[in-house]
């Protein structure tokens, strides 16, 4: 299951379908703000983002996913939400990093 949800982040409107579908303004936002800080369309940010983290995770990342999937009613979307949720900063985070949504004449540190 998690296999074919990975393998459908290809098809953009099937990884902006999952987005919406955590129905998480916040977890959007940090979306909205990692594709406009690389200069990439938001689902790909989403499924690189996946991606990378399941490429990268440790055992203890592993364990904890498999924690959630089981304790989830929809464990594909609790997947997807705890990873964009980890992998991803705040959205307030890239504004800093950044200069992306930062008034004009405003300095990152």
């Amino acid at each position: 299951m998690l296999g074919a949800l990975i393998a459908s982040l290809d098809d953009p409107a099937v990884a902006s379908g999952l987005v919406a579908a955590l129905d998480d303004p916040s977890l959007a936002a940090r979306v909205a703000a990692a594709a406009a800080a690389s200069g990439r369309a938001p689902a790909e940010i989403v499924a690189a983002t996946v991606r990378g983290f399941l490429d990268t995770a440790s055992d203890d990342h592993w364990v904890q996913l498999v924690g959630i999937m089981n304790r989830a009613a929809d464990p594909g979307l609790a997947t997807l939400r705890a990873i964009l949720s980890k992998a991803l900063p705040e959205a307030g985070a890239w504004a800093l990093r950044t200069g992306v949504g930062q008034a004009h004449g405003a300095h990152a540190p």
